[in-house]
């Protein structure tokens, strides 16, 4: 028979050291993938992880995709470490993209100096409001808030293709599902005139900076840590777990809809149905590779974005299907929980006859 028993004491090295194992697994997993798609894996693995950082364009696309990656996971983090498991940046990313692209298309003429910031506190406010109706149907009916989260992200998708398919699409755009393009005056600044880059990525590290600050040093940080490590003993300090349920779940969903916000006022410079591939999903990835803590997401947002930059260099180079990054990434989830399992359990063999005694 096969028995699992807690482990007394968990491996701190092992905590630290299993996403680097994680990934490993996923590298050796990924080139008998290759292998077996007939591609060669040294020439794709080149393309996925080493490629993107090879020249200053492609870091700067790298850096692109990072932004919102990175946004949406430090407000993961905080949420799985207060265990409040919100799956909802997708959704909460789209509104953004849509509040925000509501508000910028009303200075399509104009060059007025405010318009820049009301199109991003726009979206920031569009994503904590669609944060916070399921934290509200959490609190008031206790409805599970993995659900709701999930279904949230469907109807904010949809509510995207009814804008601009309908009053948001751009009149001279030919029946296209899109918007018009945004004015100069609410594009974020580029950070190099030779990319896309602009300091939609300085805003993401910084706030990642700071939200692991408020997590270390602050009084709202500790009652974080607690709940997450006890949440009864939580309860007995008399911490007010509403108010915390409702800071947490708000700043994940105005950093969610800064990210989509800044997708649209950024790279895009409009509102297209397609303005994210997953980033929202792909966070929760990287605020659990980043062991949940806002500066470990900040590396494994990196990662992860390098592998999405290399899944496009791979497609077009070696005729790769995009969706193996999507593999890969579930491939990395499941390592790194694995591996995390392992950490805080362990297997141990018993005969029948032991089991039965």
């Amino acid at each position: 028979m096969i028995q699992i028993t807690p482990r007394i004491e968990a491996s701190k090295f092992m905590t630290f050291a299993s996403p680097l194992l994680a990934i490993l697994l996923t590298l050796i997993f990924g080139s008998i993938l290759f292998t077996v798609l007939d591609k060669d894996p040294l020439e794709a693995m080149h393309l996925l992880l080493i490629a993107p950082l090879s020249d200053a364009y492609n870091i700067s696309e790298m850096l692109v995709k990072m932004g919102p990656l990175l946004l949406c996971a430090v407000g993961l983090s905080l949420c799985y470490r207060a265990n409040l498991w919100n799956i909802g940046a997708e959704g909460q990313l789209l509104m953004g993209a849509l509040g925000g692209s509501a508000v910028a298309l009303q200075f399509v003429d104009s060059e007025a100096w405010f318009a820049l910031p009301l199109t991003l506190i726009a979206g920031i406010i569009s994503g904590m409001i669609w944060a916070a109706i399921p934290t509200l149907l959490k609190l008031k009916f206790n409805s599970n808030l993995i659900l709701t989260t999930i279904m949230f992200n469907y109807i904010a998708l949809y509510m995207l293709l009814w804008g601009v398919h309908g009053p948001l699409r751009d009149p001279e755009g030919f029946g296209f599902p899109e918007s018009a393009i945004f004015s100069d005056a609410t594009l974020l600044p580029l950070l190099s005139e030779d990319g896309r880059v602009h300091i939609g990525i300085l805003f993401a590290i910084l706030l990642s900076i700071f939200a692991a600050f408020v997590l270390a040093k602050s009084h709202l940080g500790f009652q974080i840590r607690v709940f997450g490590a006890d949440e009864p003993a939580a309860k007995y300090a008399g911490f007010n777990h509403k108010k915390l349920t409702w800071c947490v779940m708000l700043f994940a969903g105005a950093l969610a809809g800064l990210a989509g916000v800044s997708e649209v006022a950024g790279p895009i410079g409009q509102l297209v149905p397609g303005i994210s591939p997953g980033y929202g999903y792909s966070a929760i990835i990287v605020a659990y590779l980043g062991r949940l803590h806002p500066l470990g997401a900040l590396l494994s947002a990196t990662f992860m974005a390098v592998l999405y930059m290399g899944g496009d260099l791979a497609q077009i180079e070696m005729g790769i299907p995009i969706a193996v990054v999507g593999m890969f990434q579930g491939v990395l989830l499941f390592f790194l929980l694995a591996c995390d399992f392992f950490i805080h359990y362990r297997l141990t063999f018993t005969s029948y006859s032991q089991y039965k005694h």
